[in-house]
């Protein structure tokens, strides 16, 4: 592993990618937010300065399945091009992308600035073939991941509706009574407001 870190990588920045998808995840898990953090320590391990490792952490709180509404990803991207980034950390591949071109532009642009990928327990070069099909499965593997919740989400909805047990949020100035069956909101300053 360590031969694969040559002076030209450790010269450049280390980013360390920290990304979780959803507010909720953010607020409540803390564990998964740590362990992203603490591969800075992993970069330092690896050979690079204090100084020279960075964190993006402002796409916390954003899916991973676009880029389009991802700052700090778009920040990589950029910074990858310009060929000041000699490693990107993430804790999975899920965490910088969640779709196939996403992640397969970021292996590319890794490859053609000698940039080199890693995780907790392994470094990847781009350049090279074997280490180039791992990503690439890990980046499909992420992928389908998405793609199998969603499924299951959308089949245990529709499960859910054969049975009539599907229920949606109700509009502002309702709420649901003991048996479900709609009803005016009770709190008259929310009526009023709806008025």
């Amino acid at each position: 592993m360590q031969s694969k870190i040559q002076s030209s990588h450790s010269d450049r920045l280390a980013y360390v990618y920290v990304r979780q998808s959803t507010l909720q995840q953010v607020r409540d898990n803390h564990e998964s937010r740590e362990r992203q953090y603490q591969l800075r320590e992993r970069a330092l391990e690896l050979g690079w300065s204090a100084t020279r490792v960075e964190i993006i952490d402002e796409d916390q709180g954003r899916s991973g399945s676009s880029a389009l509404q991802r700052p700090g990803f778009q920040r990589l991207v950029s910074d990858l091009s310009l060929g000041k980034v000699g490693l990107v950390l993430m804790l999975e591949a899920s965490r910088l992308a969640r779709n196939n071109s996403d992640w397969h532009r970021l292996i590319e642009l890794c490859g053609l600035s000698h940039s080199l990928i890693a995780d907790e327990s392994s470094v990847y070069d781009p350049r090279e073939p074997n280490d180039r099909v791992l990503l690439g499965v890990k980046g499909t593997l992420s992928a389908a991941e998405l793609f199998t919740l969603r499924t299951r989400l959308h089949e245990g909805r529709w499960n859910k509706a054969r049975k009539g047990q599907l229920a949606f949020t109700l509009p502002v100035g309702y709420v649901r009574d003991e048996e479900g069956a709609w009803l005016l909101d009770p709190d008259v300053q929310v009526r009023e407001r709806l008025a």
